[in-house]
């Protein structure tokens, strides 16, 4: 039989690569808008409504005003203003009791309230905010058995997250210069304000440093766990540790990731007047 060259009507085959194309496109597209969706809401939308809970707090309990950064001798002309407002801390404690203080490192967007949990629930603040609602980010949260008034080590941990908020920008401290740029740390208690000097920073784990410790027996105990946090440091920044300047210190810590159990951990100790 002669060859027409005509198709049948009931072949599809030039139909059918053309269509699952379309439809492989249209999932493609589906899962990108989803993907895109879920890293906006991950990395934008709930860190916002972080930041705005903190500020809420600062707005509705304002106080004085913190003191400049003494790391600063002047300000140049058109730099930001590092003041910091101060929140009205008995009436937030009416409010939220577990609240302990708040906690500022200028021009680092590390200002926030510190909450601390029970003995029965040390990590209550992980994954909750300063109302105890569920929150990805969580909260700063001092170690369960510090005491802000009493205590030689104050222990404060929070989520190293991607977005920046809580401790996101603490691992920044790896870097020399940016230490140098950002030395000091405003712990606001029941007493006022403190201002704490970064003397060390260092990556390590329980086993290599004691991070986790709270109270020293010995008279000289803080005093070999700042010794023993500038053998680890993971470069020298010049500060001098002398006994009788040793009061009291800020110990941060946040996740980091070469190891299981590293810790990025910035060590600061008190201004004594």
């Amino acid at each position: 039989m002669q060859k027409t060259g005509k198709r049948d009507g009931n072949d599809n085959s030039s139909r059918h690569p053309a269509g699952a194309h379309w439809i492989l496109q249209l999932l493609l597209l589906l899962i990108f808008c989803i993907s895109a969706g879920f890293l906006y809401y991950h990395m934008v939308a709930i860190p916002k409504e972080n930041r705005e809970l903190a500020e809420t707090l600062k707005e509705d309990f304002p106080g004085e005003q913190l003191p400049e950064d003494p790391s600063k001798e002047e300000q140049p002309a058109g730099e930001k203003n590092t003041m910091q407002p101060l929140v009205d801390l008995a009436a937030l404690q009416d409010q939220y009791p577990d609240i302990r203080g708040w906690l500022t490192i200028p021009d680092t967007g590390i200002d926030y309230p510190v909450l601390q949990g029970s003995a029965d629930d040390p990590e209550y603040y992980l994954h909750r905010n300063y109302k105890g609602e569920q929150d990805i980010n969580g909260s700063l949260f001092l170690q369960w058995n510090c005491d802000v008034r009493e205590g030689e080590n104050l222990i404060i941990y929070g989520h190293n997250m991607n977005s920046g908020v809580m401790f996101g920008n603490l691992d920044k401290y790896a870097s020399s210069d940016y230490c140098e740029a950002h030395p000091t740390v405003l712990f606001q208690t029941v007493d006022g304000v403190s201002s704490y000097t970064v003397v060390a920073v260092l990556k390590a784990d329980v086993s290599m440093f004691p991070f986790q410790q709270a109270s020293f027996q010995e008279p000289d105990g803080l005093l070999s766990y700042l010794t023993q946090a500038k053998r680890l440091q993971l470069f020298d920044n010049g500060k001098i540790l002398a006994a009788d300047d040793v009061k009291q210190v800020l110990t941060l810590v946040t996740c980091s990731y070469e190891w299981n159990g590293a810790r990025n951990i910035v060590v600061a100790v008190r201004d004594e007047p």
